[in-house]
């Protein structure tokens, strides 16, 4: 038997992982699933990453490949989502600004530098002619942090996945004001460089048993009931969400790879872009 430690948000778009090891499908390839929740996301897990916490990582396509040009030793092997992830651009609910261009000059709450949160408010910048280089940023850790950041006036707008905030919308704890779509594929799985050399077969084995349940995820009895019952959702929103949700099993192209360093470039976020070899590893 086989370990593999694995990263992943703890959201909806990770259910079909957590099948597999309720399941025993990992077990039934002689593979045991260590999963750990990073609920603070993307920043977090380069981290485990770069400190052998983990091996395995379902993260954000922006953030694995920023930091992965900065030195950490993993390679993308898999996109996982292949749809765009939609951002809501939130405020407090009470909060004096009524849409994002009364943004401007005020201070975004995220996750952890180097987080998908960080990221997305330069590419939201990037949208609405702002200089990235005036953005300013109060580090809250997760989304309860960014609750208390809100409301306490220490942070002036979060962004953070659409259908994850909805509950704190439906609270009125946020007021959502405007969306950002990611303008690539969302999710993709990363793997440690030492991890993919030494059990190739063992991480191929993996990714089969993942993609063979998210082939059919859609499909499954009553899962717009278990996902709404699981992450705390309406069923009505987990609908809309799995109308716009495509699962992959390719791996990322080189031209959304491209488009991905090139924003990253002009956001002044990587000084160069480097060869997709340096990037992605294929199985």
């Amino acid at each position: 038997m086989t370990t593999i430690r694995v990263g992943g948000v703890p959201e909806h778009f990770n259910l079909p992982w957590h099948l597999c090891i309720e399941e025993g499908d990992f077990q039934d390839e002689e593979i045991e699933i260590i999963w750990r929740n990073f609920p603070d996301g993307t920043g977090a897990m380069n981290k485990a990453l770069r400190n052998k916490e983990i091996d395995v990582a379902i993260i954000l396509t922006e953030g694995i490949t920023k930091d992965i040009i900065a030195g950490n030793p993993s390679r993308i092997i898999q996109e996982y989502i292949g749809s765009p992830l939609i951002w809501g651009i939130h405020v407090a609910h009470k909060s004096r600004f009524t849409n994002v261009r009364d943004l401007q000059g005020t201070k975004a709450a995220i996750s952890r530098i180097g987080s998908g949160s960080q990221l997305m408010a330069y590419v939201n910048a990037q949208n609405e002619g702002w200089n990235p280089e005036n953005l300013n940023f109060e580090i809250v850790g997760d989304i309860d942090g960014a609750v208390d950041a809100l409301t306490g006036d220490r942070a002036q707008y979060f962004m953070w996945e659409y259908f994850t905030t909805k509950p704190f919308v439906d609270r009125e704890i946020f007021r959502r004001v405007a969306d950002c779509p990611t303008p690539w594929p969302c999710f993709v799985i990363a793997a440690r460089k030492d991890i993919l050399e030494e059990n190739p077969q063992e991480i191929k084995k993996m990714l089969e048993v993942v993609n063979n349940k998210t082939q059919g995820f859609k499909e499954v009895p009553m899962i717009e009931e278990e996902l709404a019952t699981r992450y705390g959702q309406k069923t009505q929103d987990i609908k809309k969400w799995l109308q716009k949700t495509s699962w992959s099993r390719d791996q990322i192209t080189e031209e959304e790879l491209s488009k991905v360093q090139n924003t990253l470039k002009e956001l002044g976020l990587i000084d160069n872009s480097v060869s997709s070899s340096k990037i992605i590893f294929n199985l």
